[in-house]
């Protein structure tokens, strides 16, 4: 065998074995030779654990044969031992918790040259199971060795035990071997030993392999090289590695093909005729334990031949081998894994008439079954009935629950299952702590979320939480932007160690909440915790700065990530190329655009269509094109990325024909045709040269396709108005209203409420100010221009305007809420002006001379006269006196209260000339006699307004010309 020369010379010639110690290699006749080099291999210093008592080194009979008892605590542990049978050993040698401790008992025994005992094939199996089960492959190697040195023969038993350990731990290819060195040895595999090469193959998916074993075992004839050659053949890979390569697990394998007794003829003669059969004999044989069957029915089921797995069955009624749980179980997973959940559930029916118990895991192949049929009442049925049954739910079924109910944001059943589970003194398991967090948070319960981690995960003391887990919680909370929720557990004091993933989630975390100062932070405090960046660290860093076009640091950290020998991805080059571009240094965008094809990253549509708006931008289409063609010639056909940017540097300089010719190339290499960006970019072109109808066929196309945003509207809304088509601007502005889904951000917002101002429609803008807020949509300065508009058209006076523009352009305290509290009393919207009203004023703090004047307006229009006139009061001892706007309010708080002698008060003072005339002030005079039902008072004060205003005009020309003279 190939792999028997797989072993380095150098790692094998560094290793010094005593001439005492070195035993002649049976020579095998049926293995090619082997290397001399290949000796078998020893450790020179094993010792047992301290905490069992003992210090003896677990060398081989030959050495602990000649040794004496080093230390008392051996023999007062282990020579209460010594007077029992071989059956009662057995049973102390299988009731060991530790492999180690099995191990320094047996090898106690072995060293009594003075007792009785002599080792036997039943305990050497012990043994080599709990070494194999532990993956202790140096043990097992040595009790191998061993048992050869005393003369015991493996037994079938004893092969189908390493077949079994060397499956179990990951070596499946090597535990077929075994077969092979079982046949060498003339010994035919029996039951036991068949039934697990089937089950290897069959979880090899090998199931033509399989079922020729089973049917070679069953005419006494195993052709065993076949099904190695067949194995081989299809894991060349496999094979190459093995041969061009030192691994231990092999070169363990060798030692073991190498080592052991040969049987003499006589015994080979003595194991046939007890086996009833021999390897050349044509005897057949029928399986006779429900293991074999069980087998059987599994492998035809996962190969999809059902009528097989169904014949296995009638055999095995037929052949008199009673079915057990684990053959209904098969049968049921078979059953509803081809969608036959009636049969199924009637096999349950069927074990009850059989008189046979269903166990925990025929329920949790039930609830499977129905989980995946989304038939959750069923799942549920059948999670009752393991209770009802007396049996106790397992690791699988709470798994199976909570998946399935969370995904299914099912709150009240969960936490159902959790009471019962603490009432039974059932813990929840790690991995399904994520799951039910997961559940909260998408559900919005976020405090409940919290009150689950303190009860079942901050306070286990018995068992410590992984750190794998933690970062699945937080990860969790990151996905939603709730950094202060992952912030709060990855800070969280704890006995386990913070792995790389938590902080790689941290980081995550504080990007999407743009709090990079922090995610930075993190980064730069993890070398201090014994952590360094890897690959995942430094992408995630450098794609969340280049997006905040944090250049200089977004610089640094590439510059570290090809310290540390990282290769930046795809994206991650994608993002600082567009970040370069946006800033305007396409020099060092090309230079990084170079390096990535040097390091043999491929640039992609991405990286290109950066490079194309970066040159689009400034302008330069000459250099955009060159990209163009880069990009067509290396990654095939251009896409909307790419194309789109060169149609608005077309716009921008007004080359229609050109755009026109790009965005037809769009429609031919698209089915889907042209994205929204580049038909809003034609619609905004054919807007500006007035052409009317090709906006209208783009503009149509989109709305049939669903594809038309708030841009889309709003640039056909401009068209119409431009063209005078007012009908059909205001029917566009209309259906944008009715179409909630284009409301998504403050742009689109602000696209809506401009229109709606354009025709006249000022109560809407208030209630789509009103619904930014319920969504908590910032306003930006387009949308207070917007608003500002609105106060115009709503007949706002102009010192109340400007008052407030002053006011915002300073950025004053509470500047913003007092302009949006003034447009929702000024349309009508009088509950939620108050409460915005309320924010501000109830705040403790001293607010501006323009949030004074916007809360008494806002308390006067809502019929709250009290609380304007005490805001009035509060603000003049503040220091604050009442301002030519504070007396416009005032009038229309009087005349909306109905207070004569109040509107009165100050038209005397306007009168009077203790306020300077006033055109709004006089209007708001007359407006508040309106109010208080004084129209003869109102027409009075109008004369006296055009008389007033008249003589003011004309005092004014003769300054005018005197300073002109």
């Amino acid at each position: 065998m190939n792999y028997f020369h797989c072993c380095h010379r150098n790692t094998i010639n560094s290793i010094t074995i005593p001439k005492s110690k070195q035993n002649p290699t049976p020579n095998f006749s049926h293995f090619p030779p082997l290397p001399s080099q290949l000796l078998p291999l020893r450790p020179t210093n094993h010792f047992f654990p301290r905490k069992l008592g003992f210090t003896c080194s677990a060398l081989s009979v030959h050495d602990t044969k000649k040794a004496t008892l080093s230390s008392e605590p051996i023999e007062n542990e282990f020579i209460r031992y010594l007077n029992l049978s071989p059956k009662e050993l057995t049973l102390v040698l299988k009731n060991q918790k530790h492999w180690r401790k099995t191990l320094a008992i047996f090898n106690f025994l072995r060293s009594q040259s003075l007792t009785d005992y002599t080792p036997n094939p039943i305990h050497y199996n012990v043994v080599l199971r709990a070494v194999g089960r532990a993956r202790e492959w140096d043990e097992l190697r040595i009790c191998w060795v061993d048992m050869a040195r005393d003369g015991v023969l493996p037994t079938n038993n004893t092969y189908a035990i390493l077949i079994d350990v060397y499956d179990k731990g990951g070596l499946r290819k090597e535990a077929l071997l075994w077969i092979k060195h079982m046949t060498a040895r003339n010994m035919v595999p029996d039951e036991v030993t068949m039934n697990t090469v089937v089950r290897i193959l069959k979880d090899l998916r090998k199931f033509e392999q399989a079922e020729m074993f089973f049917k070679g075992w069953c005419q006494g004839n195993v052709d065993l090289d076949a099904i190695l050659k067949n194995n081989a053949s299809s894991n060349n890979g496999d094979e190459s590695e093995m041969s061009s390569g030192f691994s231990p697990k092999h070169f363990i394998l060798t030692e073991l093909f190498k080592s052991g007794g040969r049987p003499t003829r006589s015994a080979i003669m003595d194991t046939n005729i007890n086996q009833d059969v021999g390897l050349g004999g044509n005897k057949s044989r029928k399986p006779k334990i429900p293991a074999t069957y069980n087998t059987l029915i599994d492998m035809y089921g996962k190969a999809g031949k059902l009528k097989e797995a169904s014949d296995t069955l009638a055999e095995m009624l037929n052949s008199g081998v009673e079915p057990d749980a684990t053959t209904f179980n098969t049968m049921m997973h078979i059953c509803g894994t081809n969608s036959n959940l009636y049969e199924a559930e009637a096999l349950l029916i069927k074990m009850g008439e059989r008189r046979i118990i269903p166990d925990t895991k025929t329920f949790n192949i039930l609830m499977t079954l129905y989980a995946k049929a989304g038939n959750i009442e069923k799942m549920m049925v059948f999670y009752r009935k393991i209770r009802d049954s007396g049996l106790k739910p397992d690791r699988v079924t709470n798994r199976l629950i909570f998946k399935e109910l969370c995904a299914r944001n099912m709150v009240e059943e969960v936490e159902l299952v959790i009471r019962e589970m603490m009432s039974f003194n059932v813990k929840l398991e790690q991995q399904s702590l994520p799951v039910i967090v997961k559940m909260y948070v998408g559900c919005g319960l976020i405090e409940q979320s919290k009150l689950f981690l303190e009860k079942h995960c901050f306070v286990r003391r018995d068992e410590c939480i992984s750190s794998s887990n933690y970062a699945a919680i937080m990860d969790v909370y990151a996905d939603k932007g709730l950094w202060m929720e992952s912030e709060r557990v990855f800070f969280r004091e704890r006995d386990t160690k913070k792995d790389l993933v938590e902080y790689n989630v941290m980081i995550k975390a504080y990007g999407k909440a743009k709090l990079y100062d922090k995610a930075v932070s993190v980064y730069e405090t993890m070398t201090s915790s014994g952590h360094w960046p890897d690959r995942c660290t430094y992408n995630s860093l450098i794609q969340m700065l280049s997006g905040a076009n944090m250049l200089d640091k977004t610089r640094t950290l590439v510059v570290d990530m090809k310290s540390a020998g990282f290769t930046p991805r795809h994206e991650t080059f994608s993002a600082f190329i567009a970040c370069l571009a946006r800033a305007g240094i396409i020099s060092e965008a090309m230079d990084v655009y170079r390096e990535m094809k040097i390091v043999g990253v491929q640039p992609n549509e991405v990286v290109y269509g950066s490079l194309i708006n970066a040159f689009a931008e400034m302008g330069e289409v000459e250099e955009a094109l060159h990209c163009l063609q880069k990009m067509e010639d290396e990654c095939g056909e251009s896409n909307q990325i790419a194309i789109t940017p060169l149609i608005k540097a077309y716009r921008k300089l007004g080359c229609w024909q050109k755009a026109q010719e790009l965005y037809a190339k769009l429609k031919e290499n698209s089915i889907d045709g042209p994205d929204t960006i580049a038909s809003n970019t034609m619609i905004h072109l054919y807007a500006d040269l007035g052409m009317i109808c090709e906006a209208q066929m783009i503009f149509e196309h989109l709305r049939q396709k669903g594809r038309a945003d708030g841009i889309s509207y709003a640039t056909m809304m401009h068209l119409y108005k431009t063209m005078g088509m007012l009908d059909e601007a205001i029917q566009v502005s209309q259906e944008m209203l009715q179409r909630k889904e284009l409301l998504t951000d403050c742009t689109s917002f602000t696209i809506a409420m401009s229109s709606c101002a354009a025709n006249g429609q000022l109560h809407e803008c208030g209630q789509l100010l009103e619904q930014m807020q319920m969504r908590r949509i910032l306003p930006d300065v387009s949308t207070f221009n917007v608003i500002f508009d609105v106060l115009r058209k709503g007949g706002t006076p102009y010192e109340t305007i400007q008052q407030f523009q002053t006011s915002y352009t300073d950025g004053k305290p509470y500047a913003r809420q007092a302009i949006i509290t003034y447009l929702f009393s000024a349309v009508g919207i009088y509950e939620v002006a108050l409460k915005s009203c309320e924010a501000f004023v109830t705040a403790g703090i001293t607010l501006d001379m323009s949030a004074y004047n916007a809360a008494i307006y806002t308390y006067g229009q809502s019929g709250k006269i009290d609380k304007a006139l005490s805001l009035l009061m509060r603000m003049q001892e503040d220091g604050f006196e009442a301002d030519i706007v504070t007396y416009i309010n005032l009038a229309l708080c009087y005349g909306k209260s109905g207070l004569v002698e109040g509107v009165r008060r100050i038209y005397s003072k306007l009168k009077y000339g203790e306020i300077e005339p006033n055109e709004s002030l006089f209007k708001a005079v007359i407006r508040g006699y309106r109010d208080v039902g004084k129209p003869d008072l109102a027409d009075l004060v109008d004369q006296e307004m055009r008389f007033s205003l008249k003589l003011q005009q004309e005092e004014e020309e003769e300054e005018e010309e005197i300073s002109n003279t």
